[in-house]
């Protein structure tokens, strides 16, 4: 069996501690070559010693020297800066790159890993939403094997046939499941008063606390309708969405015939993670065994605009002109991290996305190449930025 060296990026957020778990269970198929983090040193040192990737990195020069202080004597390399996440993504000595940076910082290693023809194993939703069409075409130029593992996409793609060529004649539309998050029965007149702890405790998942929220506002979901459109190369009107709040039937594809494929399992990202890192094989995920005696129902409900305002926003950017997805990215980030922070009420999310989309021009050539792009994405948060000073 050829052990697979794997690059991940995000090793401290709930992916890549999920990511190091499967990876644990299988030690002759897989190997760290290397680790990086945002911020939290002391996990990214207590992984480092466990599992003695050949590089660390994190992304400025001053964590990066405290993390070298720690693993003095380990052998263990640290590197610090954008450019570092880049060169690991794209090491000859690389076959998989686990995706799993939070938010569009995590498009530049995505698409260093995708022109070094690796297998991407796309947690990033970020890279999609953001970069779209260039990204996919780094796809196909590089020759990378993109996998899926947010567990509706991941769903999506299980229900597919290996052979790319034949999804179009297959699919009608995918739908995509959506929890409803913590406030699926609350009255929306009452969430402005809602607090960055409740908005983060989902019913279903373990998150962390900016992709929990985004549950919270459906804004997770949105960029998952943005992330299935390039995914899957349909059109916006064929990917749709539906609350299934047990989280058991993780998305399902409609076919042409009005047959209809689910995956269905616990809700578990190892369950993801595992397929994945072995597709098209199967191994050992660690995760729970779904018991159907147990199942007391599994219910499906439309979302309701007046709770989840941020959801048809995904559409309107897909239809609009290109780089409307990236300004909806950036103004969710700056808008999320406000609400986490105090500054804003939750309610106000959804006015800064909205307020930002529609007073950041997008010009000819605007997401053409990932200069643009990053210019793009820092003008809509100066934009989100400005608003947020006038609301507060």
């Amino acid at each position: 069996m050829t052990t697979q060296s794997v690059c991940l990026l995000g090793a401290t957020g709930s992916i890549g501690v999920s990511t190091l778990d499967v990876i644990a269970r299988h030690p002759d198929r897989y190997r760290l070559f290397a680790l990086s983090a945002h911020s939290r040193i002391d996990e990214l040192a207590a992984q480092c010693l466990q599992f003695r990737p050949r590089y660390a990195v994190l992304p400025d020069a001053a964590a990066a020297r405290t993390l070298r202080e720690r693993l003095a004597g380990s052998g263990i390399e640290v590197l610090s800066g954008p450019s570092a996440l880049a060169e690991v993504a794209a090491h000859p000595e690389v076959d998989t790159v686990m995706a799993a940076i939070v938010g569009a910082a995590g498009l530049a290693p995505c698409l260093a890993a995708a022109r070094a023809g690796k297998r991407l194993l796309l947690a990033n939703k970020e890279a999609l939403v953001v970069g779209g069409a260039l990204f996919m075409a780094a796809v196909k130029e590089g020759g990378a094997t993109l996998l899926p593992i947010d567990s509706e996409h991941s769903a999506i793609f299980q229900c597919l046939p290996e052979d790319r060529s034949t999804w179009a004649r297959r699919i009608d539309h995918i739908v995509l499941t959506a929890s409803g998050g913590p406030f699926r029965s609350r009255d929306p007149a009452s969430l402005r008063d809602v607090t960055p702890d409740e908005a983060c405790a989902h019913p279903n998942w373990v998150m962390g606390r900016k992709i929990s929220v985004d549950s919270a506002t459906m804004m997770n979901k949105a960029l998952e309708v943005i992330e299935a459109r390039w995914l899957f190369d349909l059109q916006p009107e064929q990917v749709r969405v539906v609350l299934h709040p047990q989280s058991i039937i993780h998305s399902m594809v409609v076919c042409r015939d009005h047959s209809v494929l689910a995956q269905l399992g616990t809700p578990d990202m190892r369950v993801p993670i595992a397929y994945g890192l072995a597709w098209p094989e199967r191994i050992e995920s660690g995760a729970e065994q779904l018991d159907f005696t147990r199942l007391a129902s599994l219910s499906f409900e439309p979302a309701d605009e007046r709770r989840y305002p941020g959801l048809p926003l995904a559409w309107a950017a897909l239809r609009g002109p290109e780089g409307g997805t990236a300004v909806l990215n950036a103004a969710n980030e700056v808008a999320v991290a406000a609400f986490l922070a105090g500054t804003i009420r939750f309610d106000q999310i959804h006015n800064i996305n909205a307020h930002t989309i529609e007073r950041t021009p997008l010009d000819a050539g605007a997401a053409a190449s990932l200069e643009s792009l990053l210019a793009l994405d820092a003008q809509a948060r100066s934009v989100a930025r400005q608003y947020l000073k006038a609301l507060s």
